[in-house]
């Protein structure tokens, strides 16, 4: 093959119809990363999953792809939220994109003693962080932490003459803050609203704790999300939030959702 011979860009050629793409780019890449954590540690070290879009104006044809990965491959061997709006920015730039949207999906670990008898183990919580800019340059980034808790009806307490139907559920906190805040404090303030919270191992004097916790502390689906953005109110490093619950429940053959939105700086 004759190396001279100028390869056609398809993608930079003109498109006549003339319709703007909100998100074009690659879905699920998996690339190392670091996470600063209030442990002693102080790093943990996992994998996350990548989402990469920028926004396409109407009269280009496509994107360049492969730019996507380049950029991925040529930070640091582990990203970091530090790196996280720089990546963004070069990849608005690199692209001549005026828009781009970066999302990355990890597990993240933390270490929780058991609430009687003190034994530890670690618990895993699915976090996201998702970053964007704008048209105008401006950067945002919002954090999703999914926090497993246990529920307990207050309606089948009501009205059972003994026990009480609980299952497990999962609360989502997107977060947007205006200052730093650890992935532990959202963590913990869906644990709090809880019926009761999770625990990777427990002894038996736990699970006695748990029960009972649970049973002395009933919630609806709606309790849930209500009581659990009545804490986000209450946090000024917390400016706009959603949050979710969905509990899978024990009775039934489908799930109980609630969702709550509100942007704090809109009053």
């Amino acid at each position: 093959m004759n190396s001279s011979v100028s390869i056609p860009d398809v993608q930079g050629f003109e498109d006549r119809r003339h319709l703007a793409i909100n998100k074009v780019g690659i879905k699920s890449i998996r690339h190392p990363v670091k996470v600063l954590d209030r442990g002693e540690g102080g790093v943990q070290h996992t994998v996350a999953t990548f989402d990469m879009y920028v926004g396409l104006p109407h009269h280009f044809k496509g994107t360049h792809m492969s730019r996507f990965v380049q950029i991925l491959n040529t930070q640091e061997r582990e990203i970091s939220v530090e790196s996280f709006e720089p990546m963004l920015r070069e990849m608005v730039k690199r692209l001549e994109a005026e828009t781009g949207y970066l999302e990355m999906r990890f597990p993240y670990f933390i270490k929780k003693k058991a609430p009687v008898s003190g034994v530890e183990s670690l618990m895993d919580y699915d976090v996201t962080f998702i970053g964007e800019i704008s048209a105008g340059g401006e950067y945002k980034l919002r954090t999703r932490v999914v926090v497993p808790v246990t529920s307990l009806c207050p309606c089948s307490k009501k009205i059972s003459e003994y026990g009480a139907h609980n299952q497990r559920s999962h609360i989502t906190i997107t977060a947007e803050t205006n200052a730093s805040t650890w992935i532990e404090e959202i963590v913990e303030i869906a644990e709090s609203q809880a019926s009761c919270e999770l625990w990777g191992l427990l002894k038996r004097p736990d699970e006695k704790y748990v029960t009972e916790r649970a049973y002395d502390n009933p919630k609806f689906v709606e309790d849930l999300v209500r009581d659990v953005a009545g804490r986000l109110n209450e946090e000024a490093r917390i400016v706009a939030y959603v949050v979710e619950s969905e509990n899978f429940e024990s009775i039934h053959n489908h799930s109980a959702y609630a969702l709550i939105e509100r942007d704090k700086r809109l009053g």
